[in-house]
């Protein structure tokens, strides 16, 4: 267990500095665009007084009404976090491979076992993952007491931060309300990276044939991990189908996905990668 808290320890190191930038990046965008449009509400109310409801501004503001004027300056950063973190679920294995002295077989020939190298990388990219939510959820408090100190007691009214959310398609889908919904999108992200890492083995195992073996892999997964969802639409064409069992289907088929790219993956770097 140390050793492998020592590996997820060196992976967030390593990323800590792309991290914190996509904080950086987050917060700038959605402060800037919150507090400028605040400005310039509270600047046109200022100038024309009450009862201008042709122009799309309330007499009363509400913190969800905010974030829905400024849902891109919210969407942008977010877009940008997903790229960078699904880019780095291949470079966090391609680092170690082509980088300084080939870092990768250093970490081959620890007195340790290699599947923790595979866990540990997985554990550092969900890490990032929800640090990133966490980070996300500590911005929208702070949004919030933007708005109630900028805004006077009789301008605004109070809402709640679920309000706030249902105004963005990207903070819904990142923060869904039903918890049913959120361990299927989490946990599908989960195994895509899964996908990604054995699809990534795979290529480093067999070098040229490798690669039309990690793309067919990673093809044949993505197919059957959408087969519920097709199979569920065309049979309710003579059968019903209720909601729990497409889940039912959807959670077993990602769960076996996850099984065999872990089993695959594991036994890639313990039997085809060698010093």
């Amino acid at each position: 267990m140390n050793r492998y808290l020592k590996l997820v320890h060196m992976e967030i190191h390593r990323f800590r500095y792309i991290l914190a930038s996509l904080m950086v990046v987050t917060m700038v965008c959605q402060f800037s665009s919150f507090i400028l449009t605040i400005k310039d509400v509270l600047a046109f109310k200022a100038k024309n007084g009450m009862g201008y409801e042709y122009t799309g501004i309330p007499d009363i503001l509400t913190f969800p009404w905010v974030i829905l004027k400024t849902k891109e300056w919210f969407i942008l950063p977010i877009l940008l976090s997903i790229t960078v973190l699904a880019l780095y679920t291949i470079l966090i294995w391609y680092r170690d491979w082509f980088g300084r002295s080939t870092f990768i077989y250093r970490l081959l020939i620890l007195p340790s076992k290699r599947w923790m190298l595979y866990v540990s990388k997985l554990t550092a990219i969900i890490m990032f993952v929800f640090s990133m939510i966490a980070f996300q959820l500590v911005l929208l408090v702070g949004e919030n007491m933007i708005f109630k100190a900028m805004v006077p007691a009789e301008l605004r009214t109070d809402s709640t931060f679920v309000e706030a959310i249902s105004m963005n398609d990207a903070l819904k889908t990142l923060l869904p309300k039903q918890f049913e919904q959120f361990i299927y999108n989490y946990g599908l992200g989960i195994v895509a990276v899964m996908v990604i890492f054995t699809a990534v083995l795979l290529e480093r195992s067999y070098r040229r044939i490798g690669v039309l073996y990690a793309i067919a892999y990673f093809a044949g997964c993505v197919v059957l991990a959408v087969y519920p969802v097709f199979f569920a639409g065309f049979v309710r064409l003579n059968e019903y189908w209720y909601p729990n069992e497409i889940y039912g289907m959807q959670l077993g088929v990602c769960l076996f996905v996850a099984v065999i790219s872990g089993c695959l993956g594991f036994w890639l770097l313990r039997k085809k990668i060698t010093v």
